[in-house]
């Protein structure tokens, strides 16, 4: 199916096609990463706390171990793949994530369980960031918006059965089925790594190799065209970290499943978003959507500030997620816009670490504004923060080009 409809768009002489082999192949690493590191997310912090004695800093411990590991892999991983090639850091991802869930079947201990997580936090990175590299490279860039959305489909559908799977196998079957499972799914992915391009170590069967000049993390950094989508991701970020961790705590009990509809309306929303927003800036281009985005994630946070009224939390959380899912798919299609091919496992390591990073900050950071001034005014707060990211966001609609300025 997916030949005849490439031969036909291919005969009309339209785009050219999307789905590819090389694409499929890609798809496979991707499931299995993103499988294994969601199928043992919150299993892992569970068995700390049982094999902890439940004294309350095992879990915390355990999540915060895989987040640092993670965050520093992925400033890494650019270096790693201007050496050694996208394929060759991809396995080595795929077998850190996957290799050391199976001590945990061992046995437990705080320093054995912290020491998997750095390991698979580390493996982690180097999938998204030489992945995400990869997978660039392999969509067309008349095209990369849409493809871009796809990818991202195919990433969330993973986190989003593994996420709840993980914990109710372990209800019913164990850790040591889980921790398998989450290993195997990670493992068996290496096997589609071989059929796919390795265009920076100069082999495989991709495109010619890019001639521009790598771009390093730091000098990404330094670069305004790639740090403004960064600062503006790295806002809608934060404060998706904050609905995810607080929003439960934040919503009265007696609401009943109000949390519940409203992250998965979230996720929905945001799956749509990316979708819709790739293929409009494929046809008009994506920096114009940044502004748009980045309004409509500060008033859904905004509204859902009413934790009272389930109605507003759903449509508020539902906004966000609409908003988050369009700053998703348009900064990093700019930001690969703005690089040769050589720079896009600096891109992939800029956008991830932007996510990552957000996300935990923001965590963080609403804890102690929460104490102090209470759910309802600290997500306010936060809707408030988020615009001052108007300033780059609207500057990237004046200057968006082929390489940025």
């Amino acid at each position: 199916m997916t030949k005849l409809i490439n031969s036909q768009a291919e005969g009309a002489g339209s785009r050219p096609p999307l789905v590819t082999r090389p694409l499929l192949l890609r798809f496979v690493s991707i499931i299995g990463a993103s499988t294994s590191f969601y199928l043992l997310l919150s299993v892992v912090p569970l068995y700390a706390e049982a094999t902890g004695g439940g004294r309350g800093n095992a879990a915390g411990l355990t999540t915060g171990a895989l987040m640092l590991a993670t965050v520093g892999g992925e400033l890494a991983t650019p270096r790693l793949v201007a050496r050694f090639g996208y394929r060759l850091v991809l396995v080595a991802g795929l077998l850190l994530l996957g290799a050391p869930a199976f001590a945990l079947t061992a046995s437990g201990g705080a320093v054995r369980i912290t020491a998997v997580c750095l390991l698979r936090g580390l493996g982690f990175a180097f999938t998204v960031v030489a992945g995400g590299a990869l997978t660039a490279a392999l969509i067309p860039a008349e095209r990369r918006g849409e493809g871009l959305a796809l990818v991202g489909i195919v990433t969330g559908i993973p986190s989003l059965v593994a996420l709840p799977l993980g914990v109710w196998l372990v209800a019913h079957v164990g850790y040591g089925p889980v921790f398998a499972a989450g290993a195997v799914a990670a493992l068996a992915a290496v096997a589609s790594v071989p059929g796919l391009p390795d265009r920076d170590a100069g082999s495989g069967p991709g495109p010619d190799p890019d001639p521009g000049r790598p771009i390093g993390v730091v000098a990404g950094f330094r670069t305004p065209a790639l740090l403004r989508p960064v600062l503006v991701f790295s806002v809608t970020a934060l404060a998706a970290g904050i609905l995810v961790t607080f929003l439960p705590l934040a919503v009265p009990s007696a609401s009943g499943g109000v949390v519940a509809t409203a992250l998965f309306a979230q996720t929905a929303a945001a799956t749509g978003a990316r979708w819709v927003a790739g293929r409009h800036g494929d046809r008009h281009g994506s920096a114009a959507l940044l502004v748009p985005g980045l309004v409509v994630a500060a008033g859904g946070t905004l509204l859902a500030s009413l934790t009272h009224s389930p109605v507003a939390v759903v449509i508020g959380v539902a906004l966000f997620g609409i908003g988050f899912g369009v700053t998703q798919n348009t900064t990093l299609t700019l930001m690969y816009a703005r690089v040769p091919a050589s720079g896009y496992g600096t891109v992939s390591a800029l956008w991830n670490f932007a996510f990552d990073a957000g996300m935990g900050v923001g965590a963080v950071g609403f804890g102690f504004l929460a104490g102090r001034t209470g759910y309802p005014w600290a997500f306010a707060l936060t809707a408030v923060l988020m615009l001052t990211a108007l300033a780059p966001a609207r500057r990237d609609r004046r200057t968006e080009g082929p390489r940025g300025r």
